[in-house]
């Protein structure tokens, strides 16, 4: 198997947009014990407490009216591993893990449970490197499209077609609308577009990224302009 390379690295710091002083530490975190002694297990352990302060500050700022039971519930989807998958993926982790050959052939590199992992494991790294406030501001900038309300939890997308559908409006159309920067490295501008509402952009360094976020900027948008009328049925 052939390690990371640094243009990975380089890319993935820009992701995350921090350059890690200690590089070993952002090596480890990528590191699944398959593949050596030095991985990221501890790193894991760190981050999930990193991410549970995090969010749990980001929820209560965000849902000033809910109590302890509902900014629990909220913030358990926010740190569930399908959540923490998804940003694994944004972040373009798959192929920047170091595995053992038997984990790798194995499937490991595309594991919901060890790309979750990693993800925490950056956390830590990032909080080991440059303290809580830098790696708090990396966990807020992964949940930036995502629709903080009580008893949701449920990322933009998902959010903005349960608000459509329950107006029996027609549902959101997504469009590539640019794509910037260099292969290993892309940044992509995403076009919502919604009838009777003006189209809303977003962008991320995956075309699933920028659609959340484009997404989000257009629930803020229909939700501010007051209720509207379903469209008839025929």
């Amino acid at each position: 198997m052939t390690d990371v390379t640094s243009s990975g690295l380089e890319a993935l710091q820009r992701r995350l947009g921090h350059r890690f002083r200690r590089p070993e530490l952002l090596l480890r975190a990528l590191t699944h014990r398959s593949f050596g002694a030095d991985h990221y297990e501890r790193l894991e352990f760190l981050g999930d407490a990193v991410l549970g302060l995090a969010v749990s500050t980001l929820l209560v700022e965000r849902l000033p009216q809910q109590g302890e039971g509902e900014l629990s519930r909220v913030r358990a989807s926010l740190v569930r591993q399908d959540a923490l998958h998804r940003i694994a993926l944004d972040l373009g982790l798959p192929p920047l893990l170091r595995l053992g050959e038997g984990e790798q052939r194995s499937g490991g590199r595309e594991r919901a449970s060890i790309l979750a992992d990693a993800v925490e494991a950056l956390l830590g790294a990032l909080y080991l490197d440059a303290g809580f406030e830098v790696a708090q501001a990396v966990a807020r900038r992964w949940y930036e499209g995502v629709e903080l309300r009580p008893g949701l939890g449920k990322d933009a997308k998902t959010a903005l077609q349960e608000w459509l559908q329950g107006r029996r409006r027609p549902l959101p159309v997504y469009q590539v609308s640019a794509i910037h920067g260099e292969a290993h490295a892309q940044t992509f501008e995403v076009e919502c577009r919604v009838e009777g509402a003006p189209s809303t952009s977003g962008r991320g360094p995956s075309r699933r990224a920028a659609e959340q976020a484009a997404a989000a900027a257009m629930l803020e948008q229909l939700q501010t302009q007051g209720p509207c009328a379903p469209v008839p049925s025929r």
